[in-house]
């Protein structure tokens, strides 16, 4: 038996996989079902891994867009691109809402607003001071600001990475000159030749969004979430001149906008993986949006919890290996972006 806390992407998949293949599991989320916020890019790996366990592909085409290339301008307007993988673009509602009616054709039992507020090192869990029955596998799949992780390794606390994030989606379709089904990135650079804005979007016939990561120091707690775009267009525009009617045609379509300050979790020292409690995803390992992987980690983070406790492996051997994976990858992205800067 498992209790996953969370029912976020990792959470919500990982449950869906084990109680179909009849394993009993149970989630506590704090939000109600679904929820709203961003959106975001799913690569072939990601798919692979959830139609591997057990999510339909015609589920995931209808909840998201075709996303033919990421294209960017680099400082000198040579523009790159990148095509060679197959990636589909999701507002991040409709991806949980087809991940939560997965899960919700299984046994799984999905607790919603129902937020774990404490647990020990020995798998104690409690909701608001009541007692809340847990199993000899308990999954933290409870995000960035996991209350697992605080209890487990208090040290190990979220980082600032320098920049906050703006995401907006319009009020009705807008179709700027640029290429349909494209994620285009725009990039405002200093003299030193290091990032002070970016600016993305993507548009076709049914919807267009849009997000700019600003490097500045981190927002306070009350300006981030769901703000007014009022407040941000000012701030938005100034970080990005070359760009101007592009940009003011997006915003002028747009009425409130997600804010977040961009924030990592260490990894490199972390504590290796234990029972009975075990972080995943972005509980575990989150990284800055700007790395366009986040997702993608915690559904193969979910594939690999769920393949492992199936055949009757260590939830925790299998999370050593996907952060062994992960840093690996990491420092491998990280030596392209250095050659080709």
């Amino acid at each position: 038996m498992v209790t996953i806390i969370g029912g976020g992407i990792a959470g919500t998949l990982l449950a869906g996989a084990l109680a179909r293949d009849k394993r009993p599991v149970t989630v506590y989320e704090s939000q109600p079902a679904g929820g709203a916020g961003h959106f975001l890019a799913l690569d072939d790996r990601a798919h692979t891994a959830l139609t591997r366990l057990g999510v339909g592909i015609d589920r995931l085409h209808e909840a998201s867009h075709s996303l033919t290339e990421l294209r960017a301008a680099d400082r000198a307007g040579v523009i790159r691109s990148d095509s060679r993988t197959e990636r589909r673009l999701y507002l991040r509602a409709d991806l949980m809402r087809a991940l939560t009616e997965f899960a919700a054709d299984t046994t799984a039992d999905l607790h919603y607003d129902t937020p774990i507020t404490e647990l020990n090192s020995e798998g104690t869990l409690f909701s608001n001071g009541d007692p809340v029955p847990a199993d000899d596998v308990i999954i933290a799949a409870d995000g960035i600001d996991s209350l697992a992780r605080r209890r487990l390794e208090p040290e190990r606390i979220a980082e600032y990475s320098g920049q906050i994030i703006i995401y907006g989606i319009t009020n009705r379709p807008i179709q700027p000159n640029t290429d349909p089904s494209v994620l285009h990135f725009h990039r405002q650079l200093d003299d030193d030749g290091r990032p002070v804005s970016t600016f993305g979007h993507f548009w076709n016939n049914a919807i267009s969004v849009w997000f700019t990561r600003l490097t500045r120091g981190p927002l306070a707690v009350q300006d981030i979430g769901s703000q007014p775009l009022d407040g941000w267009t000012k701030t938005i525009l100034a970080g990005t001149p070359a760009i101007a009617e592009l940009v003011e045609t997006m915003l002028a379509a747009t009425e409130t906008v997600h804010v977040s300050n961009a924030r990592t979790v260490p990894l490199a020292d972390a504590r290796p993986p234990q029972t009975p409690v075990t972080l995943c995803g972005d509980a575990d390992h989150a990284i800055t949006p700007a790395a366009g992987v986040g997702a993608r980690d915690a559904i193969e983070d979910a594939a690999a919890l769920a393949e492992a406790i199936i055949s009757g492996g260590s939830p925790a051997a299998a999370m050593a290996e996907r952060r062994r994976q992960i840093l690996d990858e990491r420092a491998e992205a990280a030596q392209m972006f250095r050659s080709a800067t």
